[in-house]
């Protein structure tokens, strides 16, 4: 199975203009990720819409992508940067794994539980999930939710926390069921990446602002597989300093 490992970044963050480029324990965010995703892939790209991101990547010995610069989110860039690999290297891909460029300590176990996912035949997109045990991030709007099925497929992602505790005060609710957050990454067979880019946004992922339920919507089975380790997304300037009070850093 040829795995194809891309980490979409952009310049232009509306909250965190160069996010990229952040120094953290004084290597950029983008190397950071990058170093991970080659403890696990031997082939990792950065696909990107900015030289000073390419030129980085580059300069470290990685390998990096242009991508246009009109993409309305990372899937449809890393598509297009799996299309430019492919014809660069003449090589067709299996699997492609989406990394978020935002999330330096990305646990390459995380990685391996993910593409373990695509042995199980029929697997076409598979993400992961963790246990919520704060519950403060249990009703927090910026962590999404996911509800999935005893064969290990989501039924629903939200940024309520779901599913509703009937007779529970809600400040008990994690105290009565097992709630899980969903972790942003993502492996997808190469025919399923090219399905799901020319889907049309659907009510639901509108509502929530979750691309993922327009799949689930057109009726495309998304594997959750369910994993212990922790991982943290740099949003803000200030999650630096969460990072920091971590000790990660």
């Amino acid at each position: 199975m040829k795995i194809l490992a891309i980490i979409p970044a952009r310049y232009a963050s509306t909250r965190f203009p160069g996010k990229p480029l952040a120094l953290i324990g004084g290597v950029t965010m983008i190397e950071r990720v990058y170093a991970r995703c080659r403890e696990v892939f031997e082939s990792v790209y950065v696909a990107t819409d900015d030289n000073r991101i390419y030129d980085t990547v580059a300069k470290s010995g990685g390998n990096a992508v242009m991508t246009s610069v009109d993409h309305p989110n990372g899937t449809s860039r890393v598509l297009e940067a799996m299309y430019k690999i492919e014809k660069d290297s003449s090589e067709i891909c299996d699997v492609v794994v989406n990394i978020q460029g935002d999330e330096p300590f990305i646990e390459p176990l995380q990685l391996k539980e993910l593409i373990g996912c695509f042995d199980t035949p029929g697997t076409m997109i598979a993400t992961l999930a963790k246990k919520i045990d704060d519950k403060e991030e249990l009703f927090n709007p910026n962590t999404p939710k996911v509800v999935f099925g005893t064969d290990g497929n989501a039924l629903y992602f939200s940024r309520s926390p779901i599913p509703f505790v009937r007779d529970v005060p809600a400040e008990k609710w994690i105290e009565k069921f097992d709630f899980f957050k969903h972790i942003g990454l993502y492996g997808y067979t190469r025919d399923a990446l090219i399905k799901i880019n020319k889907l049309n946004p659907g009510i639901l992922e509108i509502a929530e602002s979750l691309e993922q339920l327009r799949w689930l919507e057109n009726g495309i089975k998304i594997v959750v597989q369910k994993t212990v380790h922790s991982s943290f997304s740099v949003d803000i300037p200030d999650d630096i300093e969460f990072l920091k009070a971590k000790g990660l850093m």
